[in-house]
């Protein structure tokens, strides 16, 4: 079964080992990935000019497939500058600032509304409802920007996305391909998740807490330049609007946005969806609470507002753009950046390596939930932890074909491992939203995931060989 790996898919391999070793080492990993890229693509093409331009064809793609994320981010950030100008974003906060009166409580309390509106909405417009207003008050109780970040991570894209048992575009998408009812694979997906999401959120939070007490995690650790919280401070005592004003905004901006969620939910809006409708809102706040507070100069400090987010956005992404465009040829990106190179039956490069892995592993329980992780884990590389459940949801069939046993299980398994790497845990560009909220590096972001998720999938998959 599967397709053969050629020389394409080891030097992808190579290249992915590359690149963790310098994450690792703290190093840039954007020279390595354009290595990588025209490497792969004068081995597919044989072709010097070919290649050249699939370096730069790449970074189209790459823009292409996140300027969604980089566009929304950038306005968000837009309309918190606002909000801090004015002072609003001080009259919002007051209230949850007499519940989180402690890091401890701001992680947990974060965490878990991040959480419950995730499982509703998936986590992209979740983290930027819940950054611009919550932020801040983790912040004064002492919970650094990082800490934040892993908070809504971990809980978001981790817990409430790996089991999605609301939407259920996840459990669908295995179920379908091991040919199983999707209420199987999410009772049997339940047990995992909550091992996998308490495991990995507690072991965080103990070595938040244990970095903060040694103090190797402050306020300032992994802050990117220029952050929007910097700039907190510099005008938001011109008094722009009255505190009157001032309560009616802080009240009409999470209306706003309880509308959208009520939108979202009557008109089953999701993904990008969901995400066009809250950056759509954040940019008529931005238009009123400007017009309402510069007057005569609303139209000018509109863009000037505008401007300031798109830089962010972009000072934010342009790292990314590189080891994106890289781990996208693993998939869709490979045809659209260097053409039709691939083996005749490949699967794309990620998925044929995960077939290739299960194809020469002995077949036992044990053997199963072991090779379901690391299919997942593989496939999950690309960074939308979608693409490659499917073929998670097809091996474990296999696996369970051959050991008469545990397919729905083995199916879930595949599913949570594919989802916490790739759908936003582990790879950087995939955590962007978090990071970018957060005003924090997404590579550092990913560095202080890795343990927590690395020890949560190791006991997640012991587990799941008592279950299987």
């Amino acid at each position: 079964m599967g397709v053969e790996l050629t020389a394409i898919h080891w030097i992808y391999i190579l290249f992915i080992l590359f690149i963790i070793g310098f994450m690792v080492m703290r190093r840039d990993t954007t020279l390595v990935c354009i290595a990588g890229i025209f490497l792969i693509a004068i081995t597919a093409t044989g072709s010097l000019s070919s290649s050249v331009s699939s370096i730069f064809t790449s970074f189209i793609f790459a823009i292409t497939e996140l300027l969604s994320t980089i566009l929304v981010i950038s306005i968000i950030v837009a309309m918190s500058r606002t909000l801090t100008t004015t002072g609003i974003n001080d009259v919002m906060i007051s209230p949850f600032a007499r519940f989180i009166r402690t890091p401890s409580l701001a992680y947990w309390t974060i965490g878990i509304l991040m959480m419950v509106i995730s499982w509703f909405f998936w986590p992209s417009p979740a983290v930027a409802l819940m950054g611009a207003v919550l932020l801040p008050v983790a912040i004064r109780v002492g919970l650094p920007a990082l800490g934040v970040a892993m908070a809504m991570n971990l809980f978001g894209h981790g817990i409430a996305l790996s089991g999605d048992f609301i939407i259920q575009a996840a459990p669908k998408l295995t179920a379908d391909a091991a040919g199983l009812p999707v209420g199987d694979v999410i009772s049997a997906s339940i047990p995992l998740v909550i091992v996998m999401g308490a495991v990995t959120t507690i072991t965080a939070f103990y070595l938040i807490k244990r970095d903060m007490k040694n103090g190797k995690l402050t306020a300032a650790t992994g802050l990117t330049k220029d952050s929007p919280s910097e700039l907190r401070t510099d005008v938001s005592q011109e008094q722009l609007l009255s505190l009157i004003q001032k309560r009616i905004f802080a009240i009409l901006i999470p209306i706003l946005f309880a509308a959208d969620v009520a939108a979202m939910f009557v008109l089953d809006l999701q993904g990008g969806d969901a995400t066009a409708l809250i950056g759509g809102t954040s940019i008529f706040i931005l238009l009123i609470i400007t017009l309402a507070a510069h007057r005569n100069k609303g139209l000018e400090k509109t863009t000037s507002y505008l401007i300031e987010g798109f830089q962010f956005g972009f000072r934010v992404f342009g790292p990314v753009i590189p080891i994106a465009a890289f781990f996208y040829l693993g998939d869709s990106g490979f045809t659209q950046m260097i053409g039709d190179h691939l083996p005749k039956d490949s699967l794309g490069i990620v998925n044929d390596l995960g077939v290739g892995l299960a194809s020469v592993v002995p077949l036992s329980k044990e053997v199963g939930a072991i090779t379901l992780t690391a299919v997942g884990a593989i496939t999950g590389l690309d960074g939308s932890g979608f693409s490659g459940i499917s073929l998670a949801g097809s091996i474990a069939n296999l696996f369970a074909t051959a050991i008469g046993t545990g397919a729905a299980t083995l199916t879930a398994l595949g599913q949570v491992a594919a989802i916490w790497v790739g759908g936003g845990t582990l790879v950087p560009w995939a955590l962007i939203p978090a990071a970018a909220i957060c005003n924090v590096d997404a590579f550092e972001l990913a560095r202080r995931n890795l343990l927590p998720v690395t020890i949560g999938l190791v006991v997640t998959t012991i587990v799941a060989m008592f279950l299987i």
